[in-house]
């Protein structure tokens, strides 16, 4: 058996925010090579935030993430972490021409700086990044275009899995609803022959949607026969929130690992697999192969990390509410927040809220008593004020 120490990092990206997101990338990957990580994988576009949206139709977009990206790399290196392998989501594209022969021999993923005097097609990507290069690029498949989604009309599909060989284990990558749909990345996992399938998620909560992942993930790990680690996004942006709730299954179904909910955590799975040795000159139709290290890593002790424990239905919903507006007064750069207060439960339940998602002593709380208001309507919000900061007024 070969093992294999596997760091994700379940990170609240900021859409747009190239260079902090970078940043907030270096600190995870630091913190993963402390504790001898072999890999470190951070969620689905985790470099330029999540959702895009039309920011992927600008052409200067995809090329500010492109250089992003690359500085990424050559900045992990400097960092003294390059011989660490990286998977990053981010975004690129691929030019029309490749785009039109997606069924023909020339490699549609190939997204190189070729492309750039040409029309460009935006692509939902994650990369592998070593010794100061970027290794490997996989595109996204599968484009949901329901619910919230409509990733059909901004991204371009891929087409190739993405396998890459570290420490003699064999690791197929996925993007999100690549896991969702039948076939594709998955079955090509098992005919590749790979011993871990991960993918990287931006999947918004839903109430109950955590059973429904874990089932999800469960019945794609058996069909892939390989160890599946899921890794999503935290954090909220605009109407969406995502939960992280990361999870890792073996093709029995055992969770191995498990996310907080609602919160950045930085997860560490050790994995003991079958060390693959079939030769990766000729991989299957429709599979890329690159072995980064195909020396077994020496034996170690293995992390003990508690699964937490999931949240009841009515904290899970207050937690998702508390980031969801926590997020959005940060990320916008609002400081303050005016509320009118009452002796209403409504009104009291919203300031409770608001003072958990950004402190009471960023709120603002205005009462407009009349001549009709009661004596409880007059003293409740200030009670109420008193418990959550001296400064609400």
């Amino acid at each position: 058996m070969a093992q294999i120490r596997l760091a994700m990092a379940q990170m609240n990206a900021v859409v747009g925010d190239l260079a902090g997101n970078a940043a907030k990338i270096r600190e995870y990957v630091a913190a993963s090579v402390a504790q001898n990580a072999h890999l470190v994988a951070v969620p689905e576009m985790a470099l330029n935030g999540y959702p895009v949206e039309d920011m992927a139709l600008r052409r200067s977009f995809v090329e500010a993430s492109r250089a992003a990206l690359t500085q990424l790399a050559a900045d992990l290196a400097t960092d003294g972490l390059g011989e660490t392998p990286v998977v990053v989501g981010y975004l690129d594209a691929i030019d029309e021409a490749n785009m039109a022969d997606i069924d023909g021999d020339e490699n549609p993923d190939d997204v190189s700086d070729k492309s750039l005097g040409k029309r460009l097609l935006p692509q939902n990507c994650a990369a592998v990044l070593r010794q100061g290069e970027v290794v490997a690029r996989y595109a996204k498949h599968h484009l949901p275009n329901y619910g919230v989604f409509d990733e059909q009309r901004i991204f371009a599909p891929g087409r190739d899995l993405v396998v890459v060989r570290i420490g003699c284990i064999d690791v197929a990558i996925a993007i999100c609803e690549d896991l969702w749909q039948e076939g594709g990345p998955v079955a090509k996992t098992r005919e590749a022959g790979a011993e871990l399938l991960l993918v990287l998620n931006g999947s918004p909560y839903e109430m109950d949607k955590d059973d429904t992942r874990l089932e999800l993930c469960q019945r794609r790990a058996a069909q892939a026969g390989a160890t599946l680690a899921y890794l999503n996004l935290v954090g909220g942006q605009d109407e969406l929130v995502f939960d992280g709730d990361s999870v890792v299954v073996n093709p029995a179904g055992e969770v191995l690992a498990r996310g907080a909910q609602f919160a950045e955590d930085l997860m560490f799975v050790d994995l003991d697999l079958e060390p693959n040795t079939c030769e990766p000159t000729q991989p299957p139709a429709g599979v890329q192969h690159f072995t980064l290290s195909d020396e077994q890593v020496e034996a170690y002790q293995p992390i003990v990390q508690e699964v937490p424990e999931r949240l009841e239905p009515l904290a899970e919903v207050w937690n998702a509410l508390q980031l969801g507006l926590g997020d959005y007064v940060r990320k916008n750069g609002f400081k303050k927040v005016c509320l009118g207060v009452s002796g209403g439960i409504d009104s009291t339940l919203v300031t409770a809220l608001a003072a958990d998602a950004i402190g009471g002593e960023n709120i603002i709380g205005v009462s407009n008593p009349s001549q009709y208001s009661s004596e409880h309507s007059r003293m409740t919000p200030l009670t109420c004020a008193h418990a959550l900061a001296p400064t609400i007024a």
